[in-house]
């Protein structure tokens, strides 16, 4: 570790979603390091947001609105929490693009201002993208032990792929992998676990612009009706559907919605 001239609070934040500016948080913890020497000070805490908390931020994090009943509000414990940063610096993961200027945010509307400008901030996502870089010729050089020539020539990136591809089912072979509160699977079984191990099923379509709701169905992941079911929003909106497939919108989308809207018709 570095010697510190200055604490340096570690931080994480969950919230009900991640828009910095709309969205609340619910969940703080925080950990200093003290730079004369003393044991790290720890505090965590649940807030109670104003807004509510989105079901894929839930699925995320875990917490539910009612899990937040008895719990403060921002403004009770924004004293506390800025007391406790002080004048430290900040870290985190993540943390330049979304935690800090969030934690900002939250200061601003209890009425205490979280300046930035004489704090040094510390974000180890950053360090690990820039020091480990997640680029062709970075996995290939890891996967495959080659150097990358020709680079953004369309055949020798092609050529440089199948080595890395090869090289991870080498590296992989056997390998289990397990997300939070998901059953263990074996991602390179077979090419059907490998497709599936690449596949994003929380989008309908390859610009993200429609995604699943909690229940499976259709939802729009833009514009105004973001967060509705594309169903509901067709039955109380029948000009959404043209606006959309009159608009700059993929192929894909405008077949998805047109087929949800026949399906809607019946």
């Amino acid at each position: 570790m570095l010697p510190l001239d200055k604490d340096l609070v570690f931080f994480d934040l969950e919230a009900t979603g991640l828009n910095i500016i709309t969205d609340r948080i619910v969940q703080i913890a925080l950990i200093k390091l003290r730079a004369d020497g003393g044991p790290n000070e720890e505090l965590e805490m649940k807030i109670k947001p104003d807004v509510a908390i989105s079901a894929e931020a839930s699925e995320v994090h875990g917490l539910y609105e009612k899990d937040l009943v008895d719990a403060p509000s921002f403004k009770e414990v924004a004293q506390q929490l800025y007391d406790f940063i002080g004048q430290s610096d900040l870290g985190g993961y993540n943390s330049n693009r979304y935690d800090v200027p969030m934690l900002q945010e939250e200061f601003y509307r209890a009425g205490l201002y979280l300046d930035t400008s004489a704090r040094r901030l510390i974000d180890a996502q950053i360090i690990f993208y820039r020091m480990e870089p997640r680029t062709l010729a970075a996995a290939l050089k890891f996967y495959a032990k080659k150097e990358m020539t020709n680079a953004h020539d369309a055949l020798a990136d092609v050529r440089a792929t199948v080595d890395v591809f090869e090289g991870q089912l080498g590296a992989y072979a056997g390998a289990e992998f397990a997300e939070e509160g998901k059953e263990t699977i074996h991602p390179f079984a077979d090419m059907d676990a490998v497709a599936a191990f690449c596949a994003d099923d929380r989008f309908l379509d390859a610009t993200r612009r429609l995604k699943r709701g909690p229940d499976g169905t259709p939802q729009f992941n833009f514009g105004k009706y973001s967060g509705q079911n594309v169903a509901d929003v067709f039955s109380k909106d029948a000009h959404y559907l043209k606006w959309i497939l009159s608009k700059d919108f993929s192929t894909e989308v405008k077949a998805l919605v047109k087929a949800i809207d026949d399906a809607r018709r019946g």
